[in-house]
This record gives structure tokens, sequence and C-alpha cells, in this order.
């Protein structure tokens, strides 16, 4: 034990943690609930998401969709026809994400005022 290294806060930073990490992937008033939306849906429209998230803007929802994008969490895959269709769906990266997301529904239900 007595070789055992004592962290001492003041020389510890939150940011380069795993959990700032992916905090950071996930934050943002919406980006948790397009990723559960995915995960319940498997694939969906934007129209659809903008219709199932009652209260997003049209340019809240674009924003998080391409930050979920660009983080490697979804996938957009667009049709060349007219009019235009796009879906989204989880990434490979994002499902390694929903058993954490399920972890929080669980306890939501559980804990439930």
């Amino acid at each position: 034990m007595e070789n055992e290294k004592t962290r001492c806060i003041s020389s510890e930073r939150l940011c380069d943690t795993g959990f700032s990490y992916t905090l950071s992937l996930i934050s943002g008033k919406y980006k948790m609930t397009i990723l559960y939306t995915l995960m319940e849906f498997t694939v969906v429209r934007y129209n659809e998401l903008q219709r199932y998230i009652k209260g997003i803007s049209y340019k809240t929802l674009s924003l998080s969709l391409k930050e979920l994008e660009n983080d490697g969490l979804i996938i957009r895959k667009v049709y060349p026809q007219i009019p235009p269709k796009v879906e989204y769906s989880l990434s490979e990266r994002g499902k390694s994400l929903m058993p954490i997301l399920d972890d929080m529904c669980e306890w939501g239900d559980k804990n439930r005022l």
C-alpha cells in the first residue's frame, strides 16, 4: 500500500478524463435525445426526427446532426433522388454508447418521482 500514488485534485484536470471526452460528444440539449431516437427506431429521416422531438428547431436539429456525424456517432445516408431523401442511423461507434443510454433509461424509470 505504501507504493500506491495518492491522487491530488490540484494536479488533475477534468478535461483529461474519459468522462469529459464522452460528455463533450453527447452534451447539448438534444444530442442524447437524437441518439435515443436512433436507438429506438434504427433508421430515421430528418422530418421524422423533427416531428418526434417536439420543440426542436430546424437549425438546432441540423447543427446537432452535423456534430454527431462529425464525431462519428451517426451515419447520414443521402439517396440520389428528387426530392432528396436523407436517412440517419447510428454508426458502430454510436451503437457502442447504447448500453450507457440503456442504463440511463432504466435508472430514470426506476427513480422517476
